[in-house]
């Protein structure tokens, strides 16, 4: 009988590349200030003074919370 544990009980230090992560290594921001330029790229638009003008409209209506609000 094996007393090998199955894989969705291994620790984090198994992770590999071709597996999906784990939830607690996901995070939107590293506590960092968030940029009209990442609202931008969050968004998948590209980089255009015209998006770039609208990032900076939602970064000031919404804040931080903008950036969580385009990531899933």
């Amino acid at each position: 009988m094996s007393t090998s544990q199955p894989e969705a009980s291994q620790p984090e230090a198994s992770w590999s590349p071709d597996r999906a992560t784990p939830d607690n290594l996901l995070h939107t921001r590293t506590g960092a200030d968030v940029s009209a330029e990442d609202i931008v790229l969050a968004s998948g638009k590209d980089l255009t003074p015209g998006n770039l003008e609208w990032a900076k409209r939602k970064l000031a209506q919404e804040g931080p919370a903008a950036l969580d609000k385009l990531l899933p």
